[in-house]
């Protein structure tokens, strides 16, 4: 039996551990949001970024990694350290449909909504203000949204808010806010 891995965000595209297949999947019940401050990764507590969680409702298209059980332990262990640092984030295994029809239960990362950096729904100006002020641990907050938007742009996964979001940050100015 496998273990399987849901990335909505940076796991796409820098999952940081080995699998032995990845496809594109679906989880209902909860959407991807720039809905997390980013005190470490992507900011700090003076000027934090933000970074995506997967929050209540909708539905999620992301990839699914297959994880070989005799590296779960160290897998998981890696998957805590990297996702759990300030604990804004509960592990939960859902349903994920996969692209090649198969269904199987999945390790997610779910936005806390009672933990202190948990954002909401925020508006669109205020997400570029956060995004543009934001660098961490892992670099700049602006790359982080460009490359998310960048590799679900090559699944073919459409975010209308992400794009206006990217749109913005490639002019660099004010001007798109408009």
């Amino acid at each position: 039996m496998s273990y399987w891995v849901f990335g909505y965000g940076s796991l796409i595209w820098r999952p940081g551990f080995d699998y032995v297949q990845a496809q594109q999947g679906l989880v209902r019940g909860l959407h991807r949001q720039l809905c997390v401050y980013s005190f470490t990764h992507r900011g700090t507590e003076e000027h934090p970024g933000l970074v995506f969680g997967l929050d209540q409702g909708g539905a999620c298209r992301g990839m699914a990694f297959e994880v070989e059980p005799g590296i779960w332990d160290e897998t998981h262990a890696y998957l805590r350290e990297r996702e759990q640092g300030n604990n804004v984030y509960k592990e939960s295994w859902r349903k994920i449909a996969l692209a090649d029809g198969q269904v199987v239960e999945a390790l997610t990362f779910v936005a806390d909504r009672t933990h202190r950096q948990y954002a909401g729904r925020l508006p669109r100006e205020e997400q570029l203000r956060l995004v543009r002020q934001g660098v961490g641990h892992s670099g700049e907050n602006p790359e982080y949204v460009i490359n998310t938007y960048a590799h679900l742009a090559e699944m073919n996964i459409k975010d209308d808010a992400l794009k206006w979001l990217h749109d913005a940050l490639m002019k660099g100015d004010e001007a798109a806010l408009s």
